[in-house]
């Protein structure tokens, strides 16, 4: 019994060196990456006067408040154009996002899209 009291006293020292398990962190957030926006040149930033210049009148034509979006119609796809007011408040309404999908609903490069309504607008 000694023995075995004097073996549980020697383990005690070494049961503190034992380093404690911490609880696993959560995995750290990626931040958000920005969309591109190359080949968009001609749409972002637009406003609504000069997206009509270039695509014709649009299909579609929603109010939300200070937002707007224009649709635009083609063979090749369909593009929503969304525009909102400059952060100052003051000004005209601009391009500051697109999307783009083939007509069945598939995804589609927003620039692509914008190519071909451009071409198919030049073309008439």
């Amino acid at each position: 019994m000694r023995g075995l009291l004097l073996g549980v006293l020697a383990a005690l020292p070494l049961a503190a060196c034992v380093a404690p398990q911490a609880a696993p962190r959560p995995p750290i957030a990626a931040a958000p990456q920005p969309i591109p926006t190359g080949g968009l040149e001609a749409v972002m930033g637009a406003s609504a006067q000069r997206l009509i210049a270039q695509f014709g009148n649009p299909d579609l034509d929603l109010r939300e408040g200070p937002a707007r979006k224009l649709q635009f119609l083609g063979p090749a796809c369909v593009l929503d154009a969304y525009l909102y007011p400059p952060r100052s408040g003051r000004g005209e309404p601009v391009v500051t996002y697109v999307d783009a999908r083939q007509p069945d609903g598939r995804d589609m490069d927003r620039a692509s899209c914008v190519a071909a309504l451009t071409a198919q607008r030049q073309t008439r």
